[in-house]
């Protein structure tokens, strides 16, 4: 509890550049703490109502002449990282045959009274949107992950196996990670392998943070192509890197569990503070009642959604970490695995094994108190969503004609069971 209280309050900081308690943030960023974009329905979950990041300026959290709030932030719009799937060519149009596909920070640390003098620039949002050339990503939810880390690479494989010939036109497959090969989980498209690589990864890339797995101050694709970051934007919390770094300072006290907990590096605290989330408890009743989230669950099962939102992986790992992570059945409504998802919802970035239309089959657990869909965050309307699945290349589009001939009630019941989780 300890550790996970100490990672809750490091989760909820609030950063800054230089001269405070929590320096890093930049050069740039796309918001100040992590509980800013994990906010729904409370600290570790998703994209709130009010948006954050469209308050940032206003704020002061990024203030100064050189940022503005990018046409896709708005005040009631998902939380949300841009990235650019193609590099420009001179006349600023997407050169498809140069892939980008990395983050494009909606923000820079210039003109803030504790960033020196580092100048930055916005990326060119508006010219990228004139050519059709960026993309979007919201925050995952992250309640339960840890039970998702603890599964054997070989229960996943078998429960893989257990739905090859199904007869829905599904396939898919596991991301990998070029490390030890090992099948990697987190992220729209699995690409990390463990709450740690995923909570430094993060810091790195969303917060600027230098820290122990990511030590060096990330520049844009575009500017890494061009010479890196200029030395005004360098080392700006004047302390040295990585920025992030075990804690060996510590005070005496006379608690030595809450000691320990003040030697780790955020990134090891935020990564056991996610590890012991516990999953969403589903509802029995609401909405539309037993009977109709009972139906809902059969027909989702019946006409195929089952296949790739599998309802329980069935057991993880024993664990050192707490014994209430090992042993137990997972039930995330997802095979982890990415499948093709088609031109519809096609993205055309790449990250490890999984290409321009895969996606990891997203846990639907907690989805009755998410407000955004889909990767992108494009709707807020549970038939919208699934009616996406369906086009062109797309693994899931019998499953979505399957859902669309059945009848409005049983929709609903579809959607009752859906919201109920």
């Amino acid at each position: 509890m300890e550790f996970f209280e100490n990672g809750l309050g490091r989760f909820v900081t609030q950063e800054v550049v230089s001269g405070g308690a929590n320096n890093g943030l930049g050069p740039r960023f796309n918001f100040n703490s992590c509980s800013g974009c994990h906010a729904q329905p409370a600290v570790g979950g998703s994209s709130a109502a009010a948006n954050p990041e469209f308050q940032a300026i206003a704020a002061g959290i990024a203030s100064g002449a050189t940022n503005t709030v990018p046409s896709f932030i708005t005040a009631r719009g998902p939380t949300r990282e841009a990235r650019f799937p193609f590099f420009a060519n001179s006349s600023g149009r997407p050169n498809t045959n140069a892939p980008n596909g990395g983050v494009e920070d909606l923000f820079t640390v210039a003109g803030r009274p504790d960033a020196g003098n580092c100048s930055l620039q916005q990326p060119n949002f508006s010219a990228a949107e004139q050519n059709n050339n960026i993309i979007f990503r919201i925050p995952t939810p992250l309640f339960g992950a840890g039970l998702i880390e603890n599964i054997d690479d070989a229960t996943l494989l078998a429960n893989k196996s257990a739905q090859t010939g199904n007869n829905f036109g599904i396939g898919g497959t596991f991301n990998h990670s070029g490390n030890d090969g090992t099948i990697t989980r987190f992220g729209w498209k699995a690409q990390n392998k463990s709450l740690l690589m995923f909570a430094g990864e993060a810091y790195n890339v969303e917060m600027g943070i230098t820290n122990e797995l990511f030590g060096q101050d990330r520049p844009l694709p575009e500017e890494e192509q061009a010479g890196g970051l200029p030395a005004s934007c360098l080392n700006l919390s004047g302390t040295g890197y990585p920025e992030d770094a075990t804690n060996f300072a510590v005070s005496s006290n006379s608690d030595q569990a809450a000691q320990n907990a003040q030697v780790p590096s955020d990134i090891v605290l935020f990564a056991e503070f996610i590890r012991l989330l516990a999953p969403p408890i589903p509802s029995t009743t609401a909405p539309g009642g037993s009977a109709s989230i009972a139906t809902g669950l059969a027909l989702f099962e019946s006409i195929g959604c089952a296949t790739c939102h599998t309802p329980t992986i069935k057991s993880t790992q024993p664990s050192q970490v707490t014994a209430s992570l090992g042993n137990t059945p997972v039930n995330a409504f997802s095979d982890i695995e990415i499948h093709h998802m088609g031109s519809g919802l096609a993205d055309n970035v790449s990250q490890g094994g999984a290409g321009g239309d895969q996606f990891r089959t997203a846990p639907l657990w907690g989805l009755g108190q998410r407000i955004f869909f889909l990767h992108d965050g494009r709707t807020t309307n549970l038939l919208t969503a699934i009616s996406a699945h369906r086009s062109n290349g797309s693994e899931a589009t019998q499953v979505e004609e399957n859902f669309a001939a059945l009848s409005p009630q049983q929709q609903q019941g579809v959607l009752n069971f859906l919201r109920s989780l």
